[in-house]
């Protein structure tokens, strides 16, 4: 038996799905009979909900033949046959038909499930310029509300005043508009999202013209930002009239401003799925304040709408996840967006740093040289500050501190990236004070015992800062952090007199993952010269560890990936618990989904081929653990004493005067227990 954790269901998500049938020009059974055979196709990969195109029983270019009898009483006849056929389904169906009510015809949405038609909602807005006369034919339904209609034998709710919430799957709350509803200044989906609709669907006709793709793609996009919503929006393809007009078949599922999936165009019979979190905009929305405020703005549609409940019975099966997942979710997979992020979180850490120093009239920049990712990152934003400045890169000040276990190749790399940026360099050896100062505290190590305990390790951390301090106060400077972002989520530094900190910690704000694509944009575009470019790649290539610890018997050197996990993992982690607050269990399913496989989905394009691997679920689960008890159960002290330094990413900080305020005696046991309960 498959355990819940591998269904969707269990994590807060939803397979919606928007269809294109095989159209015609008023055959409205022959539609009913595309419609159902698409339904069950879908019913059969696992999908919940299924949006259909505007009119897609009646047809939609059939002009006057809307107002005929004939095709009014097959249309209905077309949806008992859907209905009817609905009985034998589990995914809830939102089909489009005109159907008269009161000396009127409106062109509707019907939504459907398990032989029940839960409800009618009628177009708000008529579009009547240019190829559109809708106000020809029907009828707004604007200003409609608690009303009721006849359809398929049964007495339905109708109404723009409506949405439809399962009362057995939490978070599968939709709202249904049509078309030209969309295009309008105040779509009604907004009402509705506002309601409480986390999946807000658009039945569209809307016939082809060059550009309008990207059109109605920017409208989607832009009413799942607003809405914090899901939209899923389906237009009418082939075999619509094309006595004057063109149709496409253009199917669209966005999630916050994000495109999930996008069908084929100029196809029919077919339709495009994917799962949305609706975890996620629920929390999302509990965070954006704003949301709130428009709805007290709005009058609280909540009180307008009706909401109405059906039985969905989701299955617990695992039916796969139909949603893409990056490995890593602050870096774009997409080289475009790839590049376009790293240039901007380049130029956010240069300019921040380049208004802290004019801020302080700070005359020189210190600076603690390793030869690992940080040091080096922080260094080429500080020479790009100076550049900008028009200071000399010569007032910065780097320090490479060789301490008991500092590796030749580190140390060298330190030195060659100094002088190829034409830094002033210096090397300080911190063996003899930090020998002086475990002898004065009577540590094993100075009497010659191989002891490499915490306070071995923090002696040296230690020295290094208090040196680095030292010196800005000497040589007039400003202490520049290194330490990242994925670094403070697990607390992964030494507080106090220690890489916890600086005057400006230039790096808060990046996790260990990014720094590395930041490095090689820099190499790829240009931004130092072949000299430099050379070190970084160098660089790159080392493994990431503090060489605090000598190395042991088998030449092995102290890895910090081997301690606290792999940064891939933990920033993965950390993105989902900073910006989305997703519980643990789904934190870990969609870390599964995204590292199971290593020929799985997509990877950066410069990734090195040699770095891909897979994770299974019990390592995910193992450091997922870790990270949870180091995040939430005793490392929040360090975060709340934080020095300044730039937010850079949308993705999350952990700043106490920014995104993430915490106490720092707090307990990781709600998240432990949560983790154990749900993940096998």
């Amino acid at each position: 038996m498959t355990h819940p954790f591998h269904s969707i269901h269990s994590h807060g998500m939803i397979r919606v799905a928007a269809a294109t049938p095989a159209a015609s020009v008023g055959d409205a059974l022959a539609n009913a009979d595309a419609a159902i055979a698409l339904a069950g196709r879908a019913d059969t990969a696992g999908v919940d909900l299924l949006v259909f195109p505007e009119l897609n029983l009646t047809s939609y270019a059939i002009d006057d033949l809307h107002l005929q009898s004939a095709q009014q009483r097959a249309t209905a006849q077309a949806l008992v046959r859907v209905v009817e056929a609905s009985r034998e389904l589990a995914a809830v169906l939102l089909v489009g038909a005109a159907l008269p009510r009161n000396g009127r015809l409106y062109n509707c949405a019907v939504a459907i499930a398990r032989g029940r038609v839960l409800g009618v909602v009628p177009k708000t807005y008529l579009p009547n310029y240019r190829e559109y006369y809708e106000k020809r034919w029907f009828a707004s339904g604007a200003g409609l509300t608690g009303l009721s209609i006849e359809v398929a034998g049964q007495e339905a709710p109708f109404g723009p005043d409506l949405i439809f919430a399962a009362s057995d799957l939490p978070g599968f709350v939709f709202h249904a508009e049509i078309c030209e509803d969309y295009w309008a200044p105040a779509p009604p989906s907004t009402a509705g999202a506002l309601a409480g609709a986390l999946i807000c669907c658009n039945l569209s006709a809307s016939n082809i013209v060059i550009g309008k793709a990207r059109e109605r793609a920017m409208l989607a996009a832009a009413q799942s930002a607003r809405g914090v919503c899901a939209y899923v929006y389906s237009a009418a393809g082939p075999g619509e009239s094309t006595t004057d007009l063109a149709w496409d078949g253009q199917g669209l599922i966005h999630e916050l401003g994000e495109l999930l999936a996008e069908s084929e165009r100029f196809t029919s019979d077919d339709f495009v799925m994917a799962d949305v979190d609706v975890e996620r905009l629920a929390q999302e929305r509990l965070r954006f304040g704003t949301f709130n405020d428009a709805a007290v703005q709005a009058g609280h549609p909540e009180t307008r709408f009706r909401r109405v409940a059906f039985e969905h019975r989701p299955t617990l099966a695992d039916i796969g996840l139909q949603r893409a997942v990056r490995r890593f979710p602050f870096v774009p997979n997409d080289p475009d967006k790839r590049d376009a992020d790293c240039y901007e979180a380049f130029n956010i850490q240069v300019e921040a740093l380049a208004k802290r120093l004019r801020a302080t009239g700070t005359g020189k920049l210190v600076i603690g040289v390793s030869g690992g990712l940080d040091s080096t990152h922080a260094l080429i934003v500080a020479a790009k500050a100076m550049d900008r400045l028009g200071k000399p890169r010569t007032d910065i000040l780097g320090f490479t501190m060789p301490g008991f276990a500092t590796g030749d190749g580190t140390k060298a790399n330190a030195w060659a990236l100094m002088r190829a940026l034409g830094v002033t360099g210096e090397e300080i050896d911190i063996r003899p004070a930090a020998r002086t100062m475990l002898e004065t505290i009577g540590h094993p190590f100075a009497s010659g015992e191989p002891v490499y305990d915490v306070t071995f390790e923090n002696v040296q951390a230690g020295l290094r800062t208090d040196y680095l301090f030292r010196l800005a106060n000497q040589r007039g400077g400003l202490v520049l952090g290194t330490g990242d972002l994925s670094e403070l989520a697990l607390g992964w530094c030494t507080y106090g007199v220690g890489d916890h900190m600086s005057h400006y910690g230039i790096n808060a704000g990046v996790p260990k993952t990014l720094i590395q694509f930041l490095i090689r944009w820099c190499i790829r575009t240009d931004q130092y010269d072949v000299a430099t470019d050379t070190v970084l790649d160098a660089i790159l290539a080392q493994e990431i560890s503090p060489e605090l610890v000598p190395a042991d018997a088998d030449g092995a050197m102290q890895s910090t990936e081997e301690k606290v996990g792999p940064y891939a993992l933990n920033d993965f982690f950390a993105h989902y618990v900073l910006r989305h607050g997703l519980a643990p269990s789904t934190i870990a399913f969609l870390c599964w989904h995204a590292w199971r496989d290593v020929e799985a989905g997509r990877w950066p394009v410069d990734f090195p081929a040699d770095a891909r691997v897979a994770y299974d679920l019990p390592t995910i689960r193992l450091w997922l653990e870790r990270f949870l008890r180091r995040f939430f159960g005793g490392t929040q002290f360090k975060r709340s004493a934080l020095p300044n330094g730039p937010k850079v990413s949308a993705g999350g900080a952990v700043s106490p005067r920014g995104d993430w305020r915490a106490p720092s005696d707090g307990t990781a046991r709600v998240w432990l227990d949560e983790l154990a309960a749900n993940v096998p």
